[in-house]
């Protein structure tokens, strides 16, 4: 059974970096041929997903987040890590990491899952940005 965990800091300052990281357990991150994600949801909204990294190393990412988003890994410790850059109040939300088997689409230089066919999830983390 794969287990999914985030951890980080539950508040944040408007212009700091949010660093998150999934610790993951009953499975490598490295196991073919599985992504692993960062999805957020708003207060009051839905799903967004923020990007993936694949068992390969390989990044993809929201290009509505792209500048602002890094997602790495630590294969030593079966983690990893989201870093949110520049964060305002609007990126408070609940944060998880989640598995897919297959990896997102990809239309004109845009990377996107149409739907949320993750098989396992984080719990979830609530990330507050306030001074």
């Amino acid at each position: 059974q794969v287990q999914l965990q985030e951890s980080g800091p539950g508040l944040v300052k408007p212009s700091q970096t949010l660093s998150l990281t999934c610790t993951v357990s009953g499975g490598s991150i490295q196991t073919h041929f599985y992504y692993w994600s960062w999805i957020r949801q708003p207060p009051g909204k839905g799903l967004e997903w923020m990007g993936a990294i694949a068992y390969s190393g390989s990044t993809y990412y929201n290009p509505s987040l792209k500048n602002r988003t890094s997602i790495s890994r630590d294969t030593s410790k079966n983690q990893f890590t989201l870093q949110l850059n520049s964060v305002t109040p609007e990126d408070t939300a609940v944060y998880y990491c989640a598995r897919n088997p297959d990896p997102p689409e990809y239309y004109s230089g845009t990377y996107y899952y149409d739907k949320y066919e993750f098989d396992y999830w984080g719990q979830g983390t609530q990330v507050t940005v306030s001074s």
